[in-house]
């Protein structure tokens, strides 16, 4: 069988087994089908299920990972989809075995799934506080612990995680989702000085505020207006309006949202052999906004 890839793919991953965290919607989804067009065959993990009440966001379900399933084998990549909670670290051991099992081996780790709420640190609870870390820190330290032996047994490999631009600054109402961004770049700078040496790298892409789920709703509207100092309405449609026009007027190419898609490639240049020098480093896709602030 001819397989669907372009075979002048400049980041060509043929033979290639990626891991992505988060696989359901959004970043996650576009990375997996962007690293199976790149001609690699994918694992989509995530929990399908609702992560926290504190969420103003319908949780991801698993109609939405067999859907990215049905494009991932558009391409006529395998694919193989693992419902598992990344807080979970025996069940990421499961995972990675069950990968590795499948296909022999695993070769790229898309470390991305994530949450995010608002809450001002005065009014924080502990729950506020311990998901974000628990979820976002704890949970992509876990899938590069349970992965990375894999990467070693492979002779090498690509650990990639999502970190966010409020991993390099400050976010009204979100220390904690800060902190656990912000925690994220330390920890891929860390295992890059550790895993060097069995020839796999680990990188950062830092997203902008991206159109998914964790980011069109009203808390993410209400952030954005009090942030630019002003008052939200409360009424999402009016507020929805509101937030965009504030947050394209911020960035210099002037859009309120980026697309998933356009984060993609990012991640199947840094799976690639392109990218074999490149490790500890972060690749921003932010609009512009990257420009005002020191990486």
């Amino acid at each position: 069988m001819t397989r669907n890839v372009d075979s002048t793919h400049p980041f060509g991953l043929a033979g290639r087994v990626a891991v992505v965290t988060g696989a359901a919607r959004g970043i996650g989804r576009a990375a997996a089908v962007a690293l199976a067009a790149a001609g690699a065959d994918v694992v989509g993990i995530d929990i399908v299920a609702e992560v926290s009440p504190r969420m103003d966001y319908s949780p991801a379900v698993p109609a939405d990972l067999a859907e990215t399933g049905r494009a991932v084998r558009e391409h006529d990549s395998g694919w193989l989809a693992i419902e598992a909670d990344i807080r979970d670290m025996k069940a990421m051991r499961t995972a990675a075995k069950t990968a590795a099992d499948r296909w022999g081996g695993v070769d790229i780790v898309f470390a991305n799934a994530g949450i995010q709420a608002f809450k001002p640190l005065l009014e924080m609870d502990d729950d506020d506080w311990h998901e974000h870390i628990d979820t976002n820190l704890n949970g992509t330290a876990n899938t590069l612990r349970a992965f990375a032996p894999y990467l070693v047994e492979r002779g090498g490999g690509r650990l990639i995680v999502t970190s966010s631009t409020q991993g390099q600054h400050g976010t009204l109402w979100g220390a904690s989702y800060a902190a656990s961004k912000w925690g994220i770049l330390g920890l891929m700078k860390s295992a890059a000085l550790e895993l060097g040496q069995y020839g796999i790298t680990v990188n950062a892409i830092v997203p902008g505020l991206i159109d998914t789920a964790l980011t069109r709703h009203e808390d993410r509207y209400a952030q954005a207006i009090a942030d630019g100092g002003n008052t939200p309405t409360g009424d999402e449609a009016k507020d929805e309006k509101t937030a965009a026009a504030a947050l394209a007027g911020k960035l210099p190419l002037r859009v309120p949202w980026i697309e998933p898609a356009d984060v993609a490639p990012a991640v199947v240049y840094l799976a690639s052999d392109a990218a074999r020098m490149v490790s500890g480093a972060t690749l921003s896709v932010t609009g512009g906004d990257s420009a005002r602030f020191t990486p």
